[in-house]
């Protein structure tokens, strides 16, 4: 869970959300329209039991991470909150992500805005199509003095086309820094995509080295999972590098 106090389902524009979390600027004006979501419901916070599984994906290195595309489903408002699944079916995903300076020793960035987004188990996004007044899976928190967050959302399913991934934005003093993706591990994924809500939509035939957004490779951009099991739910740390 993230440290500090966290304002949990509260709806803001984007322009609040980071006035609250320092006073920064609106950014990402493009991606605003004239949409305006309902307030997320509550979600009961689950952390996925540790065991001895041993991590699994890639170790994290002091390297910038890649400039990515935003992708074609930012947020139309902002919720400054840890838990981003509004009961959302999935296996648990408890994601720590860490924000550092690639320009002083990979030091952790304190006060940044890290924004994630990521499809459901069916592979919808919240705020688009049919679900245009949905807000799952979307938040936004500020790092503390280790420079990081923690989520808890859901593995993510899949959409015809792409990789598994979830979306990353990171903010600083109302600057849009970095915007990347986080790859998965696809043999976990495979492991995933057998159980529970995710067995009927079948395995994703789009492999990370055939996707148009990681084909270059996933070095610094596949996650690592820390704890867990496909049965019970993950635990797992991911980091971005930014040259400030």
């Amino acid at each position: 869970m993230a440290d500090g106090p966290v304002v949990t389902n509260t709806r803001v524009s984007r322009r609040q959300a980071l006035s609250m979390l320092g006073g920064a600027s609106a950014v990402l004006a493009s991606a605003c329209g004239g949409d305006s979501p309902t307030s997320p419901s509550a979600a009961t916070t689950t952390t996925p039991p540790a065991t001895t599984t041993p991590p699994t994906g890639a170790s994290s290195t002091c390297a910038v991470s890649p400039n990515e595309t935003i992708g074609p489903y930012p947020s139309l408002a902002d919720f400054v909150r840890s838990d981003i699944r509004e009961a959302r079916p999935g296996l648990p995903l408890t994601l720590t992500i860490a924000v550092v300076n690639t320009s002083n020793a990979c030091a952790p960035v304190a006060g940044a805005v890290v924004d994630i987004w990521q499809c459901d188990a069916d592979g919808n996004y919240s705020q688009y199509g049919s679900a245009r007044t949905l807000t799952y899976l979307r938040g936004l928190q500020t790092t503390d003095a280790g420079g990081t967050v923690t989520f808890t959302t859901i593995y993510p399913g899949w959409y015809q086309g792409r990789a598994t991934h979830i979306h990353v934005e990171i903010t600083i003093s109302g600057r849009s820094a970095k915007v990347t993706q986080i790859a998965f591990p696809e043999e976990t994924t495979a492991q995933v995509y057998r159980t529970g809500v995710y067995a009927s939509s079948g395995q994703n035939p789009t492999t990370n080295a055939r996707d148009n957004v990681f084909s270059d490779g996933v070095a610094n951009e596949l996650l690592t999972l820390t704890g867990g099991d496909a049965a019970s739910g993950f635990a797992a740390r991911f980091q971005v590098g930014i040259a400030l």
